[in-house]
């Protein structure tokens, strides 16, 4: 540690203060680790300079000014910091030029075995200060930061961040927040006691991904939420020519040093892992980035990169699991492909997905999912309940047993296997897929409150939009319907399954010639490519056309459209149910 005695930056002489030099100086200092210093810095207005040369970058403290600092933190009366990004510097990438940078791409192989591998690494530091009364029972993993210096490598630390989220997730009694409901944090200046008050969890994972030439850095740490204390802390440098072992030694070094920090208890080494080319391995990671986007040009990425990733490597499980959950959302509603064209590929890319690992959860639920859409409930509930097994903490699959619950008329039962998902993924599971659930259940003013609520929070998604029309018309409250779903209308496009619905809601309250001009535009649309039958079954409900509804209603059930999972709860339906023809539905949908 270098010391000294020096003048203050604003020129006042300090004979009392040091000049530390570097940030592991900083870090000792303060008695952390240096990704918590660097933290620290970035959100918090930590005290550090810099001096830039031709080839390097310093870093520099003042022990006087760290110390004031960390007075008034302690005393509430620190200043919001910057809103001014700061640069990392480390002399781990000092002398590094960026096309050095850029070829670490290949290390995309890092991330690919989540639940194998012999638990080494070069350096890890250690620190159990958690204690049995103050025990971890839920946790969120932040989004690592990617130090490589190259935006376009964000795919490589988000994709670290899912993977170690969904190694964790396998760990029982232990409440995993899902990757959607953390990544909003991603570039956050929030205090950390913050975010965790907002996820409700115990502690935060953080962390980062660094990666120049041939050298490849991944530090992360466990912090108790509510005090921001440390509690472990862990970093891992390889050789990039060593990768292909780095995918398990890093990911299950990390997962079990922070299952052991969490449970008190050391879980056994697992069996050799397969190896994956790192080519592969970078097709599937932006597969997995390009699905997040939940837009139809993300998913038709998504497609093609899981589909180049197969293509290099038939036997590589996961991207067949990925290919299902592509195909899976291209199938909803909003993106309008036809269950012909899209169910079927998301059965045989789910189902090759399990014959290569038995083990993967995610490609259980998706598989489950699409059983359902096609009335094998028997089979689906089988593999949703599979698919909690494997992973406790997967929230798509408690949302879709939640969808299962319901279909079969367990309202109560779903709702609370529903509750339990928006616990796990908060922001994905969110305030729509509640009210749409209460909806189903006939419990029109409880929806109406939390799709009201949920558009108060984010006043332009338009499934709460959508969901909100559903609700209103049921209360018939038509006029506020026609007001929501003419705002889902404008925010999906002129998606045809919300014109279906608004549609109806004009129906129902007297609107004729409107309901006729919106039901003029489907039958336009639909000279022109695919509109689910249920947007006109929709419609004719509405219009209190029931023989045309029953014509729309066999349409739908040809190609087992989604809505006829929802046969025995929809309150659409209601006006149907005693005609013998919806007997006959129900029975073919195998529900009677």
């Amino acid at each position: 540690m270098s010391v000294q005695a020096i003048s203050d930056p604003k020129g006042h002489p300090d004979s009392r203060s040091r000049r530390l030099e570097a940030w592991k100086e900083i870090a000792s200092y303060l008695g952390r680790d240096v990704t918590t210093v660097r933290r620290w810095e970035k959100r918090e207005g930590l005290p550090v300079h810099r001096l830039h040369h031709s080839k390097l970058g310093s870093v520099y403290a003042y022990t006087w000014e760290l110390d004031t600092w960390r007075n008034e933190r302690v005393s509430g009366a620190l200043p919001p910091a910057s809103d001014s990004d700061s640069v990392p510097a480390t002399t781990w990438l000092a002398g590094r030029s960026i096309k050095a940078i850029v070829l670490g791409g290949l290390t995309i192989g890092l991330l690919v075995i989540l639940a194998a591998g012999f638990a080494w690494f070069v350096r890890a530091r250690t620190t159990s200060t958690a204690s049995r009364s103050a025990r971890i029972r839920a946790l969120a993993v932040l989004p690592l930061e990617n130090f490589s210096g190259n935006p376009e490598q964000d795919y490589l630390s988000d994709g670290m961040t899912e993977a170690l989220i969904s190694r964790l997730s396998a760990i029982h009694d232990l409440r995993v927040i899902s990757r959607t409901s953390v990544m909003r944090f991603k570039g956050t200046r929030k205090p950390l006691p913050a975010i965790g008050k907002e996820l409700n969890v115990d502690a935060l994972i953080e962390g980062s991904v660094m990666r120049s030439g041939d050298k490849i850095r991944i530090s992360v740490q466990l912090i108790r939420a509510d005090t921001d204390e440390h509690l472990w802390s862990g970093t891992y440098d390889r050789e990039l020519q060593d990768v292909l072992k780095l995918q398990n030694e890093v990911t299950y070094g990390i997962a079990h040093h922070i299952e052991v920090a969490l449970t008190g208890s050391r879980p056994g080494l697992p069996s050799d892992p397969r190896t994956v080319a790192p080519e592969v391995y970078e097709s599937y990671l932006k597969g997995r980035f390009a699905l997040h986007k939940a837009t139809l040009p993300g998913l038709q990425d998504a497609v093609r990169y899981f589909q180049a990733a197969i293509d290099a490597d038939s036997t590589f499980a996961p991207a067949y699991a990925g290919l299902a959950a592509a195909y899976s959302n291209l199938g909803l509603v909003f993106f309008g492909k036809p269950p012909g064209e899209s169910r079927p590929k998301v059965l045989a890319a789910a189902r090759k997905a399990l014959e290569l690992d038995p083990e993967l959860s995610e490609a259980r639920a998706e598989l489950a999912d699409a059983l359902q859409k096609d009335w094998h409930w028997a089979e689906a509930e089988t593999e949703y309940r599979r698919a909690i097994e494997l992973s406790p903490n997967n929230a798509a699959a408690h949302g879709g047993l939640a969808q299962w619950l319901l279909c079969q008329g367990r309202t109560e039962e779903a709702l609370a296997s529903a509750r339990r998902a928006q616990e796990l993924d908060p922001q994905e599971f969110n305030g729509h897929q509640i009210g749409g659930l209460l909806f189903y259940s006939h419990r029109f003013d409880e929806a109406i409150r939390e799709l009201h609520t949920t558009l108060t929070i984010d006043p332009n998604d338009p499934m709460a939009a959508w969901y909100l029309g559903f609700a209103l018309n049921g209360a018939k409250q038509y006029d506020e319907a026609i007001t929501a779903l003419q705002r889902a209308a404008s925010l999906s496009d002129r998606s045809s399954a919300v014109l279906g619905v608004l549609v109806h809601a004009y129906g129902e309250a007297g609107r004729r010639a409107e309901a006729l001009q919106v039901l003029d535009e489907l039958y336009r649309r639909r000279k022109k490519g695919y509109v689910p039958p249920a947007a006109f079954l929709n419609a004719y409900l509405g219009l209190g056309d029931k023989e045309q509804a029953f014509v729309w209603m066999e349409r739908a059930a040809e190609e087992r459209s989604n809505i006829m999972q929802f046969l025995k709860v929809h309150p659409f339906f209601d006006p149907l149910r005693n005609d013998p023809r919806f007997a006959e539905y129900l029975r073919r949908a195998n529900l009677s």
